[in-house]
């Protein structure tokens, strides 16, 4: 029972430690990303849309385009 006098406040005492040891890191940036952006940047996978070519008048060709009546 005695040694409980000692653990318990050495415990809440190293919790403390660790997080604050844990909000430095964060703090300081140890967690940062540096190598996703350069990696996203090689992985593009989208797929452009180029416009046909030859097409006399583009606007009749916009699918919401509403036509006289």
């Amino acid at each position: 029972m005695e040694s409980l006098y000692l653990l318990i406040p050495v415990s809440v005492v190293l919790v403390f430690v660790i997080a604050g040891l844990f909000w430095w890191s964060v703090r300081s940036g140890q967690f940062d990303d540096l190598e996703g952006p350069a990696h996203r940047i090689l992985m593009d996978d989208e797929k452009t849309v180029r416009p046909q070519e030859g097409k006399a008048d583009k606007e009749t060709d916009h699918p919401m385009r509403r036509l006289p009546d």
